[in-house]
């Protein structure tokens, strides 16, 4: 994937349009929503519960090692027990498969961050979320990981674009960043006493993380 080409889009602005068609009151449409962890969950479940019933989609074979999966899982539970939101959210925790990720990052181990490495990354989550979405027969399907400042909003809305197509499912665009949403993010993390961990999960970006720290 080019990065230097991809659309200049507005998806926030998308997604405002879509919120304003859904309006609130009678029955909210049906997400369902791939988390990558609990702190870049928390906004986003307390901005889309009020027009969403929302599932989320735990599956992030990227995470290493197994102890940090567990960790971040069990965050996403505690919040979403916790956070009291217009439409309750409920939870999928898919199976723990760190060879999916390793199957789809061989030969691209010493790509730097944020690069095709994370793209296949971004496909590899998205589209097991769009597979569970025609699965449910829900709404929509969309993800977490545009609140990230690191993560590209345009390819993984792209991406998501692509698997909408395929799988016959509408994408929610999101670029959860803007509206202050990563700010956010952190506001409610504390309020919640979630753990925030350092690095985005693989461990690729654990190695670029400490190389980072020691710099």
């Amino acid at each position: 994937m080019d990065v230097k080409n991809l659309p200049k889009i507005n998806y926030q602005r998308q997604l405002d349009q879509v919120i304003s068609q859904i309006g609130r009151g009678g029955e909210a449409p049906t997400l369902l929503l791939h988390c990558c962890c609990a702190p870049c969950s928390s906004y986003v479940f307390e901005y889309l519960s009020q027009y969403f019933r929302i599932t989320a989609l735990f599956y992030n074979p990227n995470i290493s090692p197994f102890e940090e999966y567990r960790k971040r899982a069990d965050e996403l539970k505690r919040l979403i027990s916790e956070m009291p939101l217009e439409n309750p959210v409920t939870l999928i925790e898919d199976e723990y498969s760190p060879q999916d990720f390793l199957d789809i990052a061989k030969g691209l181990e010493d790509i730097p961050e944020g690069g095709e490495r994370c793209f296949r990354c971004y496909r590899l989550r998205l589209e097991r979320a769009a597979k569970a979405a025609r699965a449910g027969n829900f709404d929509y399907f969309t993800t977490t990981l545009s609140i990230s400042p690191h993560k590209n909003a345009a390819a993984l809305n792209l991406i998501a674009g692509e698997l909408s197509e395929i799988y016959g499912i509408k994408n929610l665009p999101s670029d959860f960043k803007k509206k202050e949403g990563y700010k956010r993010s952190i506001e409610l993390s504390a309020v919640y006493g979630l753990y925030r961990q350092n690095y985005c999960g693989c461990v690729f970006s654990k190695k670029a993380a400490v190389g980072a720290s020691d710099k």
